[in-house]
C-alpha cells in the first residue's frame, strides 16, 4: 500500500503498544452496521479483548453489497480507531467475510492413489483438496471464451466428505491405504463484490489477511464440528440478506442466500405508519422489548402502538420472508432439515422462529435462535457475545484464529503468502497482478527512443537496454505464462526499464577534426559542421524530439566560399599561392583575393558535397517496416537480437499507464502479441481502439 494514502489513524495510546503476534482482528461489514472484534488465541480458544459496533449514518450498503465505498470505509475506520484506543496497539491486518449476494456453488470430487505403506500427511491432504477445487473450477467455468461472461472468484470451500479406500472417514491424517478421496463444495462470488471489499479495507488502512464467506463464518461459530453429523440449517438473517448453510453427515453440504431480510420488515413499518427509515428501524428494534412504542410520523403527529399491533401489520411481510428462507433451505438440503438455527439481528423479530417452523412443517421446538453454541470456541470474556447478531463477526474471528478457513490452494510470493482470488487456472502473471504488480514491472522495456530528422531522413536514437524481470518458480527460471499449482513458490524481481534517450548533436553527427582558416582576414572553422533547426550547433548541444539536423562540410575552397557567400569565379590565393576551387584546406590557411584577377569562366555545375558519415555507417543490416502508416528503418541492435512488437511502443506516443480504451496491436493486419518477432517489410499498427492512430 502507498504510504501517502494511509491517514494517521492511531492515537498516542495505540502508538505506544506493540501488537501481540497471535492477535485476530475481525470486521463484519453489515448492511446496517460494522462490528469489530479483537482477540487472541489462548489454549485453542479465542479470548476476546474488545468489541465495537458502529451503525452506518446512511444507507451505504444494499443487500449486503457495498454501494458507497467511501462511506463504509469511514465507518470501518471509526471502529478500528475505537478498538485501538481500547487495546493500546495498532491494528494492521484484518479478517473479513463477503456477503452471499450472487453466491454460486459447485460440488466436485477428486481421488488420489497412494503408494504402498504411504502415510497420509498434511501435504497429501492439501494436494487432494486442491485437486477437488480445480475440478470444481473446471465445472463452474468451462473454457469457452465469452467476453460478456461475468468473472467469478473462488472465495472459499468446505469439505463435504473424505474417503479412505472408498469408505467415509472424518480425518485422513496419519492413516494408510490404497486411495483417498474428497468431495468439496466450492463457493464463487462476482469479482465486483470481492473488489469492493478489498478497496474498502485499503482505504481504511488495513491489509486483508483472510477472506471467507459470511455463511461459512456463521456456521463455524454457531454449529461446531461435533454437531455437523446432524442435518442442520443455519440462517443468518441480517438487514439486507439472509445467508444459509446446511450441514449433514459431518460436513457442510450446501450454501445459499436470499435477498430478503430485516429491511423488508422495516420498509413495511415505514409504509404502514408513515415514518422515515431510521424511525422504522427504531420501532422494529423495540418490538421485542417495550410494551408501548411511542413515535412520530413524518407529519409530526405522535403515535403509540403495542408490539402486538405492529406485529399484526407486518405479519404478511414476515410470512413472505420466512417462506422465501424456507424455500431456499429446502433447495439446498433437498427437503426440510432436522432443525434450524436462526442468527443475525433479524432473527430476534418476534414470531420469526414460529413462522419458519410453520413454513418448513417442523415442530416449534426444532427452530431456535442460535447463541449458546458460540462459547465452544470462546474463552471467558467481559464482552457479551452470546447474542445472535454476533454470529458472523465472532465466526470470522474464530475461523481465522483456529484456522478453520479451508485454503489448501496457497502460493508463496517472495517469501510471503500471496493474496489469491481464483478464477480458473492461475498463471504467474495472474498471481503477480493480484498482488499489486503492474505490467510495467512485468515486461522489460527499453528506454524511450527519440526520432530526429537528419539531412531530411528520420534518425532513431534508441533508449537504453532494460534489465528484464526475473521469475523463479520453485527455484527454476520461469516466465509469466507458466501455470502455478498449490504449494508453488514464486520469486520475482521487477523489470528495470532502460534509460530514455538523451542524445546530443555529436551522437548523430560524426564530427571530423576541426581547424581554423582565415578568409580575407575573417576566421572560419573548417571541417564537419551542423545546424539544428536552422541554427549552428556544437557537438555538445542536446537534441529534442523532431529536431531538424542538417550537416555540411567545409573541406575545400569551394565549400568555404559557398558558406561565406563569396564569388567562386574570382581568382583566389591560399597562403599566397594560386588555388583551385577543389583544393583542400588545412590548419591556419590564409585565403584571399588574387590581385587584379579577371573573373574565371563559369564552372560547370558540380555535384553537392558528400555528406559526412553518421553513426549508421557500417552498423549492420537495416530492417524496414511501416509503423502506423509511416516507413521506418530500424538499425540492427548491438547484440544482433531481433526486433519485437514491444520495442515499437517506444516509437509511438502511447502510455500504457493511462489507458484510453483497448490497445490494438496489429502486424500485417492480424492481432499480435507484445513478444511477436518483426520481420523486414512488416506493417505494424499500434493505437487505442477508441481513438485515432498514434
Amino acid at each position: 500500500m502507498q504510504t501517502e494514502e494511509q491517514p494517521d489513524f492511531l492515537s498516542e495510546d495505540a502508538d505506544a503498544g506493540k501488537a501481540p503476534e497471535n492477535y485476530v482482528f475481525a470486521l463484519d461489514i453489515g448492511t446496517r452496521s460494522v462490528i469489530g472484534i479483537v482477540g487472541t488465541l489462548e489454549d485453542e480458544k479465542l479470548h476476546i479483548t474488545a468489541m465495537e459496533t458502529v451503525e452506518h449514518p446512511k444507507r451505504a450498503m444494499i443487500d449486503g453489497q457495498i454501494e458507497d465505498i467511501e462511506q463504509v470505509s469511514r465507518v470501518a475506520r471509526t471502529v478500528k480507531e475505537r478498538l485501538e484506543k481500547r487495546i493500546g496497539y495498532p491494528l494492521r491486518h484484518v479478517c473479513v467475510a463477503a456477503a452471499g449476494r450472487a453466491l454460486k456453488t459447485q460440488k466436485a470430487s477428486y481421488e488420489l492413489a497412494l503408494k504402498q505403506s504411504q502415510t497420509i500427511d498434511e501435504e497429501l491432504v492439501c494436494r487432494l483438496e486442491a485437486g477437488a477445487i480445480e475440478a470444481a473450477e473446471r465445472q463452474f467455468n468451462p473454457e469457452i471464451p465469452d467476453e460478456n461472461q461475468p468473472v467469478f472468484y473462488l472465495v472459499g470451500y468446505s469439505v463435504i466428505q473424505y474417503t479412505l479406500d472408498n469408505y467415509p472417514i472424518s480425518n485422513l491424517l496419519d492413516h494408510r491405504g490404497q486411495s483417498i478421496g474428497v468431495e468439496v463444495i466450492a463457493t464463487f462470488l462476482p469479482r465486483e463484490v470481492v473488489d469492493s471489499l478489498y478497496t474498502t479495507m485499503h482505504k481504511t488502512g488495513l491489509e486483508v489477511s483472510s477472506l471467507t464467506l459470511e455463511p461459512i463464518a456463521a456456521m463455524n461459530a454457531a454449529i461446531p464440528q461435533n454437531l455437523r453429523l446432524l442435518n442442520l440449517a443455519l440462517v443468518d438473517i441480517g438487514a439486507g440478506t439472509s445467508d444459509i448453510a446446511v450441514s449433514r453427515d459431518g460436513g457442510v453440504v450446501g450454501y445459499t442466500m436470499a435477498t430478503v431480510a430485516g429491511d423488508e420488515v422495516t420498509e413495511a413499518i415505514m409504509k404502514d405508519y408513515l415514518v422515515d427509515f431510521a424511525s422504522a428501524e427504531g420501532i422494529k428494534l423495540k418490538m421485542s422489548g417495550e410494551r408501548n412504542i411511542v413515535f412520530k410520523d413524518i407529519l409530526g403527529f405522535e403515535h403509540t402502538a403495542t408490539p402486538e399491533e405492529i406485529q399484526n401489520k407486518t405479519e404478511p411481510v414476515m410470512r413472505s420472508l420466512c417462506e422465501e428462507i424456507s424455500q431456499r433451505i429446502a433447495q439446498a438440503n433437498g427437503g426440510p432439515p432436522s432443525a434450524v438455527f436462526l442468527v443475525g439481528g433479524g432473527s430476534k423479530l418476534p414470531g420469526m422462529c414460529a413462522c419458519v417452523a410453520e413454513s418448513l412443517n417442523l415442530p416449534l421446538t426444532r427452530v431456535a435462535i442460535g447463541g449458546s453454541n458460540f462459547m465452544v470456541y470462546v474463552a471467558a470474556s467481559d464482552e457479551d457475545v452470546t447474542g445472535p447478531e454476533y454470529a458472523t463477526p465472532l465466526g470470522i474471528a474464530v475461523s481465522a484464529a483456529l484456522n478453520l478457513i479451508n485454503d489448501s490452494f496457497s502460493i508463496t510470493l517472495n517469501g510471503s503468502r500471496a493474496k489469491l482470488f481464483r478464477s480458473g487456472r492461475l498463471s504467474v502473471l495472474d498471481v503477480l497482478l493480484m498482488n499489486g504488480y503492474s505490467y510495467n514491472q512485468l515486461i522489460s522495456r527499453s528506454g524511450q527512443s527519440m526520432i530526429v530528422e537528419l539531412n531530411g531522413d528520420n534518425k532513431i536514437i534508441y533508449g537504453g537496454h532494460p534489465d528484464a524481470a526475473r521469475i523463479l518458480l520453485n527455484g527454476a527460471e520461469s516466465n509469466i505464462a507458466a501455470l502455478v499449482k498449490a504449494g508453488d513458490c514464486i520469486d520475482f524481481e521487477p523489470a528495470v526499464p532502460g534509460a530514455d534517450a538523451h542524445p546530443t548533436v555529436g551522437d548523430v553527427v560524426r564530427f571530423e577534426k576541426m581547424h581554423r582558416v582565415f578568409l580575407n582576414g575573417s576566421e572560419f572553422t573548417a571541417g564537419t559542421r551542423a545546424m539544428v533547426n536552422g541554427r549552428p550547433a556544437e557537438p555538445e548541444q542536446p537534441l529534442c524530439a523532431r529536431d531538424r539536423v542538417q550537416t555540411f562540410s567545409i573541406h575545400t575552397l569551394r565549400e568555404l566560399l559557398n558558406f561565406a557567400g563569396e564569388d567562386e569565379t574570382r581568382a583566389w590565393l591560399i597562403n599566397g599561392q594560386p588555388a583551385g576551387l577543389d583544393d583542400p584546406l588545412t590548419e591556419e590557411d590564409q585565403i584571399e583575393y588574387a590581385p587584379s584577377a579577371a573573373p574565371q569562366a563559369q564552372a560547370a555545375p558540380l555535384e553537392p558535397p558528400a555528406q559526412p558519415q553518421t553513426e549508421d555507417a557500417g552498423a549492420g543490416a537495416i530492417t524496414h517496416i511501416t509503423l502506423n502508416g509511416a516507413p521506418l528503418a530500424l538499425k540492427a541492435k548491438p547484440d544482433k537480437a531481433p526486433y519485437h512488437l514491444i520495442d515499437m511502443l517506444n516509437l509511438v506516443d502511447i502510455d500504457l499507464s493511462k489507458p484510453q480504451g483497448n490497445i490494438i496491436l496489429h502486424v500485417n493486419g492480424q492481432d499480435a502479441a507484445y513478444l511477436q518477432m518483426l520481420a523486414d517489410g512488416d506493417k505494424v499498427d499500434i493505437y487505442w481502439e477508441k481513438g485515432a492512430r498514434l
